[in-house]
């Protein structure tokens, strides 16, 4: 099967080929018919996230076909259509999963980094961390659902965003638009600080109350704010935007480092800081529910498979706005 390969010596992408993977008594294999482009493969890809593996492939929104089963699989049949997302692994024993917070088990393994990915014709997923979908639905319009929008989903959830709020996000990607979406279907005042014009112009489009500059000032005091930039320096300005008592979320897996920051003027008159490590599946479970209920709609640009290169030089270089999805 054709793949794309990173390395674990340099930050390069290459073209190969790999033997159809085996899977295990518990996972499935699945034949890839879409998988999104996110900035978490950007950060593996070039070691902003340390490598786990050699020579990984990437990828981790993935919508697939189930072309074969483990001997240990029982609910998901062949022809099945599943989805594939970046928590792909936990031990299930730990007190973290026992407690319902799967995503901080110490022993998590994660599809793209951990094991390989979607950024080939053929992927595997354990069957117990695989998301059943409609037959009907457009893989490429719902892979971006897969790690955009939960994880934007769990940011939202953790931000305290009380109802009627107003909400500041910082950095209008593929999550930023998703979430932006959410937050509007329940009433929320949406700002949205954000750096390129054509994610500003997406922004407007969606009919967000507010749009400006990564380091704009909104009108009023934010009762919540998500970063979903990777960019320390945000942090401060968010803080600084949002009213007393509010909370702001960290929603990437990256970050540069935070600037010094003056309790006084940032943190004091009980603002929190949080922030979100990947997602638990119960948060995969809900979010796929409720995009389905509201229509919550991607904003998808496609790239054929040969050019996924293409595809993350401009999301690298934020020339394309919205999520991008490649195309089997």
């Amino acid at each position: 099967m054709k793949t794309w390969r990173s390395s674990s010596i340099s930050s390069t992408l290459e073209c190969a080929q790999m033997p159809v993977p085996t899977p295990e008594p518990d996972e499935v294999l699945l034949r890839v018919e879409a998988c999104g482009v996110c900035r978490t493969d950007l950060h593996v890809i070039d070691h902003e996230l340390p490598p786990r593996r050699a020579d990984v492939v990437p990828g981790h929104q993935i919508i697939g076909i189930v072309e074969a089963r483990g001997s240990a699989v029982r609910r998901i049949e062949l022809g099945d259509r599943v989805g594939a997302a970046w928590l792909r692994r936990t031990c299930g024993i730990c007190a973290w999963c026992r407690a319902g917070r799967e995503n901080l088990c110490p022993d998590s393994l994660y599809t793209g980094w951990d094991a390989d990915g979607g950024f080939a014709e053929y992927a595997t997923v354990p069957a117990s961390f695989a998301y059943p979908l409609d037959p009907r639905v457009d893989p490429v319009q719902t892979a971006p659902l897969l790690c955009a929008g939960i994880i934007g989903y769990r940011a939202l959830t953790r931000s305290m965003l009380p109802p009627g709020g107003r909400l500041g996000i910082y950095g209008f990607g593929s999550s930023g638009h998703l979430t932006a979406q959410l937050a509007m279907a329940a009433g929320a005042q949406v700002c949205v600080m954000t750096r390129g014009e054509t994610n500003r112009r997406l922004a407007r489009r969606l009919g967000v109350d507010f749009v400006s500059d990564a380091f704009g000032e909104p009108p009023e005091p934010l009762d919540a704010a998500i970063i979903f930039a990777p960019a320390g320096d945000l942090v401060p300005a968010a803080l600084t935007a949002t009213t007393r008592g509010g909370t702001v979320t960290i929603a990437g897996i990256h970050m540069s480092d935070l600037p010094r920051m003056p309790y006084q003027e940032h943190l004091f008159y009980e603002r929190d800081l949080r922030s979100v490590t990947a997602n638990t599946r119960a948060d995969g479970i809900e979010f796929l529910r409720l995009a389905q209920r509201l229509g919550i709609q991607a904003e998808v640009t496609p790239y054929p498979f040969d050019e996924l290169p293409v595809a993350l030089e401009d999301l690298r270089r934020s020339r394309v706005s919205g999520s991008l999805v490649l195309t089997f």
